[in-house]
């Protein structure tokens, strides 16, 4: 009797590892992004979402284009800009910085970072150059925030590039791909380049202690969040099986929600 209640016990303990090592998202929010894959200039792949906790508003934008689509949304999700609003960026990744309270953003390759002035409803009135020329350690890379280091990060390889406001290189860590601090590091692990499961272009920033980097493993449809001085992986969060995901951008992090791109329907997804 005894040996059948510890094997039990034992079942139950492993079950309940597992259940803690891995939480399900559900879906909780949208946010609908104007045109249609017919009109002119539609753009295809959503670069990022972000944010503005002063104006309680999101701003999303495609990748590609300085002419492609940006969608300005309300905390509901309901698209509160018109339709012939525009990046005017070539647009990667977007970020707040709460030090200007303005939303930034770096473009591909040697475009640079940018930033959006805007009215004090959060309309867009302009968008001008931070920093021209290439600070970022690859053309494709989509940039997030670090506020508490104020740092803007950049996934190359296997590596998290870190850059201060003014551009200049600020540190960096390596990702342990799917291994925890128990695991220990792989010594046959390469830098070079991202694992084939995993998104190559983005990464968000949580802020939770110990699970601040996160990375989007297209296979298993999981968000991987990793203790950023470590580099070791801390917990996975389960995306629902028909949720699409793509290998390079389509994959962002704003007001605690985890954001995919939907490009067929051409929204973002939020889930938590």
């Amino acid at each position: 009797m005894k040996k059948f209640l510890f094997l039990a016990f034992a079942a139950f303990a492993f079950a309940a590892g597992v259940d803690a090592q891995t939480q399900n998202l559900k879906k909780v929010s949208e946010l609908k992004m104007p045109k249609t894959a017919d009109d002119d200039m539609p753009g295809t792949r959503g670069a990022a979402v972000v944010w503005h906790p002063v104006y309680k508003k999101y701003y999303a934008s495609f990748a590609g284009n300085v002419a492609f689509p940006m969608g300005i949304f309300d905390a509901t999700g309901k698209r509160i800009s018109d339709d012939e609003l525009v990046t005017q960026a070539d647009t990667r990744g977007l970020w707040y910085n709460p030090a200007t309270k303005e939303i930034w953003g770096n473009g591909y390759d040697e475009f640079g970072w940018f930033k959006y002035t805007t009215d004090n409803k959060g309309n867009i009135t302009e968008v001008s150059n931070v920093l021209e020329g290439s600070y970022q350690p690859n053309p494709q890379c989509v940039g997030t925030y670090d506020p508490s280091a104020k740092n803007v990060l950049f996934l190359s390889g296997s590596t998290v590039y870190k850059y201060n406001n003014k551009g200049e290189e600020a540190g960096s860590v390596i990702i342990r791909w799917n291994r925890t601090k128990k695991d220990g590091i792989d010594e046959d692990q390469s830098t070079e380049e991202t694992p084939e499961d995993y998104n190559n272009v983005s990464l968000i920033f949580t802020g939770i202690k110990g699970q601040e980097l996160g990375f989007l493993n297209v296979t298993n449809k999981e968000v991987e969040l990793y203790d950023a001085k470590t580099g070791f992986l801390t917990k996975k969060l389960a995306f629902p099986e028909n949720a699409p995901v793509e290998m390079m951008f389509g994959f962002s992090y704003a007001n605690g929600i985890y954001w995919i791109f939907n490009q067929e329907l051409r929204k973002w997804v939020g889930y938590k």
